[in-house]
């Protein structure tokens, strides 16, 4: 049985895989599929994609198409989730600012450069007509990393998914103070070049056995209850966000993939636009 190593944040998104391993539906078709937990989120796993560490990821849109366009040697073979990410802005729960106006000229806490926290800060600068040329940032490695550094107050904010964070907010140890949608199909699914090359036919298989689960996952019984327990989540939270969750099993379009190097570029995160073959890779011939 030949092995795929899987990269993911650990968060409620990615039970549809979760389930796949456990049930052996992965195994059932012959593929060993080895799941890796990211807290660091979407700069860790560029890094782990780059090292060989792991063979795919499931991955921050915006993310993956910077490093990709920065000689990550990778493709998007699909989208995995269609709706937007939201993206929520935190501060420390005893902190003086009330709005996102407040934290121009503050800096944010990141995971670390190139990250989903990194790249949104950008674009929740624009969107406040900030001057991106300004902003400053704390790497902090992961949520925990995020906690100490707002506490200390060595950085004023920071964004992070809003329902994973929620409870941190239920907690008071971070206050909400504005959400932040990303323009875009939020997760993706990215496959080293070299993988593609020698087992594109497993990664279709695999793929397929997930799309399976994914198609009907809003539909398992009693899911909004596995979801919470499993994601230390409220039932009332994880019914919203699943309202605002969608599947996906297609690719990215041309469209989408440019608007996405677009606003890369106008936020001067990359340095050129590229055609979207350089990004996307079509599992369709299988």
């Amino acid at each position: 049985m030949k092995s795929i190593r899987i990269g993911g944040v650990p968060e409620h998104f990615n039970l549809p895989w979760h389930l796949c391993i456990e049930e052996n539906e992965f195994n059932k078709e012959e593929i060993n599929v080895i799941w890796k937990d990211f807290p660091g989120g979407t700069g860790a796993m560029n890094n782990a994609l780059r090292s060989g560490e792991i063979d795919a990821a499931v991955i921050l849109t915006e993310g993956i198409t910077r490093d990709i366009l920065n000689g990550n040697y990778a493709k998007i073979v699909q989208t995995y989730i269609g709706s937007p990410l939201i993206w929520g802005i935190h501060v420390a729960a005893d902190s003086p600012y009330k709005n996102s106006a407040d934290l121009q000229h503050t800096k944010a806490a990141i995971s670390r450069e190139g990250s989903g926290s990194h790249l949104m800060a950008y674009v929740n600068a624009q969107n406040n007509n900030w001057n991106v040329d300004d902003l400053d940032f704390e790497i902090v490695k992961d949520i925990d990393g995020a906690v100490k550094a707002l506490n200390e107050d060595k950085a004023q904010y920071f964004m992070w998914e809003h329902f994973t964070t929620k409870p941190l907010v239920d907690n008071h140890t971070f206050r909400l103070i504005a959400d932040c949608p990303t323009p875009w199909p939020c997760f993706v699914i990215a496959v080293r070049d070299e993988v593609l090359k020698y087992n594109s036919q497993r990664i279709h298989t695999m793929l397929e056995v997930l799309n399976r689960k994914t198609a009907n996952f809003k539909e398992i019984p009693e899911i909004d209850k596995i979801l919470a327990e499993r994601y230390n989540q409220k039932l009332e939270d994880i019914r919203k966000w699943l309202k605002l969750t969608n599947w996906s099993s297609s690719q990215l379009s041309d469209v989408e993939i440019t608007e996405v190097q677009e606003k890369l570029l106008q936020l001067k995160l990359i340095n050129k636009k590229v055609k979207s073959s350089e990004i996307l890779y079509s599992l369709q011939q299988f």
